[in-house]
């Protein structure tokens, strides 16, 4: 699109692709970008999703972008690291609208997204946050692989900023900066041992000392810690409201999806340390996080959440155990006397519930 007609209004982008789960974010997410919106009548935004799967955005104020797999497998080549599509959809955006962002599926909004472009000027960079310094972790595997070229080059040294890139925003002005970090991906991927996180690592890297850089933390939730919890608190608002996600009821229930991690109260986890200490120690933290999920939220989508902490403790405590906690060495542990006291009629809903989760 020749510059002189690029598109003015803010365009926030989705790439979303593959298992529902990341449908299932992205939904929400949108839910509370347009319930965002309304505190911002007067500006406008538009919301693109490149989807492999249309189907679940008919209906929404979004601009479908479709994406087949040819041209993502394209977009990921020469190595199929997928996370590079996302820098090559920023630059096809560009290429058509003076200011873009792309925000990760497992996201929501505090505020009007609009807020956030207020934060992309021409010469910096938006992202969700700052990390580390590159130099604080020297055993890291991209540190290991990396420093010493990049260093030589004059690309980067121990004082860079890392950053998460669950948002990346950019003026059109500053395209250069997703031309310089998808060439770094495409030249550092086959030294970087197949690192997750490269992708963030050489936007850090093609921005640093070239653009200023800003983030958002405050403005937005990145849930990719703890994303089980979150997953299950989204999703219990996508049960609810999928028949009609951005009427009134659905967009103001988004603000009670929020970003605290859905745990009892202190005094309540207190009681529970409590009556744990008469169990033998290696069950004690099991039964903690299981008593979590036995806790009474008053928000409907925290209470959500219960699943999860008991299949947290299974999985913690296999992890801890280095083995898998066998159906009988399960079913032995809840029956111990203490925890069939305080669990009650709970406790075999909880043992079918983990028996279903281990596939059983």
């Amino acid at each position: 699109m020749p510059n002189g007609h690029r598109l003015t209004t803010p365009q926030l982008i989705y790439l979303v692709y593959g298992a529902e789960t990341y449908h299932q974010e992205a939904l929400f997410s949108i839910a509370s970008a347009v319930a965002g919106l309304r505190k911002t009548p007067d500006e406008a935004l538009d919301i693109q999703v490149f989807t492999d799967n249309p189907a679940p955005y008919e209906g929404l104020p979004v601009r479908l972008r479709p994406l087949d797999n040819e041209t993502r497998q394209a977009w990921i080549e020469p190595y199929g690291y997928h996370f590079r599509a996302k820098h090559v959809v920023m630059q096809k955006v560009l290429e058509e609208a003076e200011v873009a962002l792309l925000i990760d599926t497992d996201t929501f909004f505090h505020c009007s997204p609009l807020e956030l472009f207020r934060r992309v000027q021409p010469g910096t960079l938006l992202c969700n946050a700052f990390g580390m310094n590159y130099g604080t972790n020297k055993d890291a595997g991209l540190y290991l692989t990396l420093a010493d070229t990049l260093r030589q080059r004059q690309l980067a040294d121990d004082d860079m900023p890392l950053l998460n890139s669950g948002v990346i925003g950019l003026n059109c002005a500053d395209a250069s900066v997703l031309d310089r970090s998808i060439a770094l991906m495409d030249e550092l991927y086959p030294l970087a041992q197949g690192a997750y996180t490269l992708e963030e690592f050489c936007l850090s890297v093609a921005a640093y000392r070239s653009v200023q850089v800003r983030e958002c933390p405050d403005l937005i939730h990145h849930y990719w810690s703890r994303k089980q919890l979150f997953r299950a608190k989204t999703k219990a608002w996508l049960d609810k409201h999928h028949a009609a996600p951005i009427c009134q009821q659905a967009l103001d229930e988004t603000g009670q999806v929020t970003a605290t991690l859905p745990r009892p109260p202190t005094f309540q986890r207190l009681a529970y340390k409590l009556i744990t200490l008469a169990l033998p120690s290696h069950k004690r933290q099991f039964m903690r996080e299981i008593l979590y999920g036995c806790y009474r939220h008053t928000n409907q989508f925290d209470q959500a959440c219960a699943p999860v902490w008991w299949e947290k403790a299974l999985e913690n405590v296999e992890h801890r155990l280095e083995k898998p906690l066998q159906d009988h060495e399960l079913k032995r542990w809840l029956n111990h006397p203490l925890i069939r006291l305080v669990l009650g009629e709970r406790r075999e809903a909880i043992y079918e519930h983990l028996m279903q989760a281990k596939g059983n």
